[in-house]
């Protein structure tokens, strides 16, 4: 871990008129932007930007509805053009006849997208829209947030929604923000403006951000994911390696997996940024960890060398707590102690703190089974997480896979297996591990006619299909399972290929259970 003064360096996402543009008041007027992708992100992005007084033009794929509906709102505000269409999203438009100064991109599109590779080979310089919003932070007459930054394969959510949680606990006016749904550039103009932001953050995001400089940060795990945007794990592995970059206070990193201390050790932090671990285990000194049943602080204590401050209880964490929500509980813990958060906020924002749905979700536990929706386990890592979990499984598994190789998975957890029930459009790379290391665990595939994408007119996947195929699948697991099986819907994949989203499998997953009879009970989220 290198200290340094964040000296202005030359680079090549930045000129120099850019170079200037670090506050809501700096000369914004006139500059020359293209913002590309028009989803939430996107149009935050242009309204933005119209507002500062640059010259935008957005261009956007998807002819739609919604689509067509933002393009009308962002004429009305000053943008100088909205262009909806594959052809104007393939390559990069003039604005008031010149080239760009500035592409805005959306997170979802990769470098090799066209229009985007086009400016970067003719040197404009591409933001996020994360470094939009930092850049634009500072504002004459409001306060200014400091940010805690969060990444990771798993556990970005729970980490956010608990670190915000504590912080208002703690009487901070406090957000979660970033990829978990609010669009970043829509907290940062809100009028009473903020005293901290728990900022989730994506590799999509983190690839496109150059200058944050959090409070603190942390990268919770780190799993093959995202290869087919980023290209390769490595290009993925340094994305979330940014995290830390330009730290001021704590870097926070995952005792239990090397590579988050690594991350570390190499990042460029600013001068007296210290190293801060967490682990499920018996923390040493300058780590957050566990002894005996309870959540302890060996960092920011002054007698840290022999002892250590109790934060909470794992049972405040709720009734099912696999052991990564006590991992990603202490790492919130560990960014708001560094924000200066006392220890009784800690406890008392753990205890406030409302759990989303589809993350270890207790939808119903009748006739000895337990039935459990992971719909937000969206990669092998995640579903590695929750079926450790749990000791004899019927496994709602499958979807689209992302690149991503099931080997490790599937091997490390046959012996929990009691039977697998597949979904998705394309099973083959998860049956193939399961042939070669679970080959006498049952599994089974769906019917003919539920193996196909089922389409929409829009194109979209068919909600009636979709539906169709979890009610196949719950009746499946339900046939399969034994008095103290848990059936785990933990996908392990991505749901876009036969479900609008993971929240949509997730609810169809419930509802399925619950027309069977099931009485729904929430859980804490993972």
């Amino acid at each position: 871990m290198s200290g340094s003064h964040g000296e202005t360096v030359p680079n090549t996402w930045e000129t120099p008129r850019l170079a200037n543009l670090t506050s809501w008041d700096a000369d914004w007027a006139g500059l020359r932007v293209v913002v590309a992708g028009l989803g939430a992100s996107g149009f935050s992005a242009a309204d933005t930007l119209i507002e500062l007084g640059a010259v935008v033009v957005v261009v956007d794929a998807g002819v739609t509805p919604a689509n067509e509906a933002k393009a009308d709102t962002l004429r009305i505000v000053g943008a100088r053009d909205v262009l909806l269409g594959a052809g104007h999203a393939a390559a990069l438009p003039l604005v008031d006849g010149g080239q760009p100064d500035l592409v805005v991109t959306s997170p979802g599109w990769p470098p090799t997208q066209p229009l985007l590779a086009e400016a970067a080979a003719a040197g404009i310089p591409i933001w996020g829209d994360v470094e939009l919003a930092w850049r634009v932070r500072i504002r004459e007459g409001r306060r200014t947030a400091e940010w805690l930054t969060i990444t990771g394969t798993n556990g970005k959510t729970t980490t956010v929604g608990l670190a915000e949680s504590m912080l208002i606990a703690a009487g901070k006016r406090a957000v979660a923000a970033g990829n978990v749904g609010t669009p970043i550039l829509d907290v940062i103009r809100d009028p009473q403006g903020y005293d901290v932001l728990a900022v989730e953050l994506s590799s999509f995001q983190l690839h496109w951000a150059h200058s944050i400089e959090p409070l603190a940060s942390v990268c919770l795990n780190i799993a093959e994911d995202h290869v087919d945007w980023h290209g390769s794990y490595e290009a993925y592995l340094a994305a979330k390696a940014s995290v830390y970059e330009r730290t001021k206070i704590a870097c926070i990193y995952n005792v239990e997996q090397r590579e988050t201390e690594t991350m570390v050790e190499d990042a460029e932090v600013m001068d007296g940024c210290r190293a801060v671990g967490f682990t499920t285990g018996m923390p040493s000194i300058s780590m957050m960890g566990v002894v005996e049943d309870l959540l302890v602080d060996r960092a920011f204590i002054e007698q840290r060398k022999d002892s250590a401050a109790e934060l909470a209880s794992i049972r405040e964490l709720g009734d099912v707590v696999p052991r990564h929500l006590v991992a990603n509980a202490l790492a919130a813990a560990a960014l708001v102690r560094a924000a200066g958060v006392p220890a009784a906020a800690v406890r008392d924002g753990i205890r406030a703190f409302q759990p989303g749905d589809h993350r270890i979700q207790v939808v119903a536990n009748e006739d000895g089974v337990l039935w459990i929706n992971d719909s937000k386990a969206t990669n092998p890592h995640a579903a590695s997480a929750s079926l450790a979990s749990f000791q004899s499984v019927v496994w709602i598994a499958g979807g689209l896979s992302k690149g991503v190789s099931y080997e490790d998975l599937v091997r490390d957890h046959a012996g929990r297996l009691r039977a697998v029930v597949l979904l998705g459009e394309d099973p083959a790379p998860l049956q193939g591990a399961l042939s070669r290391h679970a080959p006498d665990v049952p599994v089974s595939l769906p019917p003919s006619h539920h193996t196909g994408r089922g389409h929409d007119a829009g194109g979209s996947p068919d909600p009636a299909a979709a539906d169709a195929l979890m009610q196949w699948a719950v009746a499946e697991a339900a046939r399969l399972a034994q008095d103290g099986d848990t059936v785990l819907m933990a996908p392990a994949a991505a749901s876009m290929d036969q479900f609008s989203s993971y929240a949509h499998r997730g609810a169809a997953f419930t509802a399925a259970v619950h027309a069977r009879g099931g009485q729904g009970t929430t859980a804490k989220e993972s």
